[in-house]
Parts: structure tokens; C-alpha cells; sequence
């Protein structure tokens, strides 16, 4: 990755983006120019990137002229807008947004599972997909590849910060408000402590658990948007269309770190010990006994454990995942995928 390229961070001043920017210096990619979009409200800070102090721009107003990649940490509005421009002025894009993932004309990229999909950018954006989805793309491929994945049931326990920063907040601030009361020496029973009404989330998630990850985006069936999600972009990175999945996607009272409980169906036997010796050395995987969102965070792998027989389906079985959604589930993706198009060019 000797030749160096002219890179795009926009979004630099959220999470994500400053994650990203985190992520760029610490892997040294190859850059000879960065530069740092966002609102209007940030177009004038000061900030480091890559050995860098770089003026943030106002997205609306930038030039978007002479970048080869560009990394996109903002909302999926924002993209939809601002992407194909940089993407006309010779970029590429690397979208971390929900905007362009279902595009046919756009790849969804898992770097450890389908970097071949980068054959064919006909609109100069590439997908990177959301964090529930990425944390299991890298242990189902290897054994889909092995016994031929049928369906997939999961259940998973999504950290708030995968609601933004406003989502870290709203737990930080209910948890200082229980601190002040001496929450500890009460017990919770839905009433013992009042707090305020909720903004983000649709009740306390402090003590709590919200069956309800994302907005309802299908009244019949009940499913929200992070459900549709996952079913949608695991059959497209995966390309099994024909994919069974069942998800329900919960809001747990944790910073960083999703979890999702997996009891999976294949069309051949795969036993327990081929499972874990196929994920043993699947890249971007490591093995734990008991794999918690404590271990994950501010790491890169994917943690797997609790690999055993499921006797729900017929070759079936079952594990726990857990991944840094922040990193790996957005900004660290992005950045491998922007290696992957370096080594490409």
C-alpha cells in the first residue's frame, strides 16, 4: 500500500468520524492530503488527523474536487445528498449509512468476508453495512462455506451508543440521576425512582432492557428497521438470497459493544468441534468461553463462544458474538475497505 492517496472523512466530528480518523493514523495508511468535513456548525475547528491539524469544511459548501477515497460517518440524508458528488468528481465513497446498502448498484463490503465485491463500484459508493450485521458476517462465512447456511435466528443485545452520542448520553445522565438517590440501595420496580421521560429511547434503559432497537418500519409483521437490517444485508454479503432469518433487536443499559445470541440451521452436519476449528482461524474472528461487550470494546475482532448443538433445527447450532459496534461495526470496516481500494489501485 506504498501509493499514496488524497482522503475524505466526512462526518469527522461525530463517533464515528472521530473514530475513524482514530483508525486512520493507527493502521498509517498511505495519505498525502486529509481532509475533514461536517456541518456547518464544526466548518472552522481545528483537528488532528495523521500527523495532521486539519480545518474541518462545511460539507455544503466544500469542493469536493481531487480526494480519491472518501469515508462517510454521517446519516443516511446526508448521504444520499453528498455522496454521489464527491462520487462525480472521481472519489470513491465508502458510506457508512444505511442509504446505499440495499442499492444493486452498490456493494456491500464485509472486508474479511466478500472484498471481491469491490470488482464492480458502477456508481463510485460502497456500502458498509450496519453494526449488528458486521459483527457476524466474519463467523458465518467460513461456516456457510463449510456446510451451506439455511436460516438464522437471533436475538440481539444492542450497546446504546449505537443510537449516537445522544444515545450515551440519555444512560450516562439516567445514571448519574439514579447515583444521586442512591439508586443501589433501592429496589427497582419500575416506580422506585422517577425518571424523566425518556428522549431517545422509548423507556428508561437504565435497569431496563427496550425490545424495540430502531423505529417499527413494518406494522404487520412487527419488525424494526434494525431487524430488516440484519435479515436484508446478511443475504446480500453473504449472497443467499434465499436466507431464513429471524430477528429481534433489544436495547440494552451498555456503552459499547453489541451481542447477539445465534441458533443457526444448516443444509450439511457441521459439528461443534469443526465449527470452533473453522472459527479458530476465520480472520477477524477470536475465540472466548464467555465472550462479554467488556472484552470487545475498543477491540477489532469479533468475540465467539458458547458453541454448542441446538436441537430446534436439524444441523443445527448455536453461539454468542460480541463486537466493538463502534469500531469494527462502523469506522474500522470503513478504513479496511479504503486499504482494500489502496492496494487496488
Amino acid at each position: 500500500m506504498s501509493t499514496p492517496i488524497r482522503l475524505g472523512i466526512v462526518g469527522a466530528t461525530g463517533q464515528v468520524g472521530t473514530e475513524m480518523r482514530r483508525i486512520v493514523a493507527d493502521r498509517q495508511l498511505p495519505i498525502s492530503e486529509v481532509r475533514l468535513f461536517a456541518s456547518a456548525r464544526s466548518a472552522g475547528e481545528q483537528l488532528e488527523c495523521c500527523g495532521q491539524t486539519v480545518t474541518v469544511e462545511d460539507v455544503a459548501t466544500a469542493d469536493y474536487r481531487g480526494l480519491d477515497i472518501v469515508l462517510f460517518a454521517a446519516g443516511a440524508t446526508t448521504s444520499r445528498h453528498y455522496a454521489p458528488l464527491f462520487a462525480a468528481e472521481g472519489a470513491i465513497v465508502v458510506d457508512n449509512s444505511s442509504a446505499w446498502r440495499m442499492d444493486p448498484e452498490v456493494p456491500l463490503v464485509v472486508s474479511e468476508v466478500n472484498p471481491s465485491a469491490l470488482d464492480h463500484i458502477a456508481k463510485g459508493i460502497v456500502g458498509n453495512p450496519n453494526c449488528t450485521t458486521m459483527a457476524v458476517m466474519p463467523v458465518l462465512r467460513p461456516l456457510h462455506d463449510e456446510a451451506g447456511l439455511v436460516a438464522v435466528v437471533a436475538s440481539t443485545y444492542q450497546a446504546v451508543s449505537g443510537a449516537g452520542r445522544a444515545g450515551v448520553d440519555e444512560l450516562w445522565n439516567e445514571t448519574r440521576f439514579a447515583a444521586e438517590r442512591d439508586a443501589p440501595a433501592l429496589t427497582f420496580d419500575g416506580g422506585a425512582i422517577e425518571f424523566e421521560a425518556p428522549s431517545v429511547f422509548p423507556r428508561t434503559v437504565l435497569f431496563n432492557v427496550i425490545p424495540e432497537a430502531g423505529v417499527f418500519v413494518d406494522d404487520e409483521r412487527l419488525e424494526t428497521v434494525e431487524e430488516h437490517k440484519f435479515r436484508d444485508e446478511s443475504r446480500k454479503i453473504l449472497d443467499i438470497p434465499s436466507l431464513r432469518v429471524s430477528t429481534t433487536c433489544v436495547r440494552v443499559p451498555v456503552f459499547t459493544g453489541h451481542s447477539l445470541a445465534l441458533t443457526m440451521q444448516f443444509a450439511n452436519p457441521l459439528s461443534v468441534e469443526r465449527a470452533t476449528e473453522l472459527l479458530r482461524h476465520a480472520p477477524g474472528v477470536e475465540l472466548k468461553a464467555v465472550p462479554t461487550p467488556h472484552d470487545a470494546a475498543g477491540t477489532d475482532p469479533s468475540y465467539v463462544g458458547r458453541i454448542r448443538p441446538s436441537d430446534v433445527f436439524e444441523n443445527g447450532l448455536s453461539l454468542f458474538v460480541v463486537n466493538d459496534n463502534l469500531r469494527k461495526g462502523a469506522a474500522l470496516n470503513a478504513v479496511q475497505i479504503a486499504e482494500e481500494l489502496i492496494r487496488r489501485r
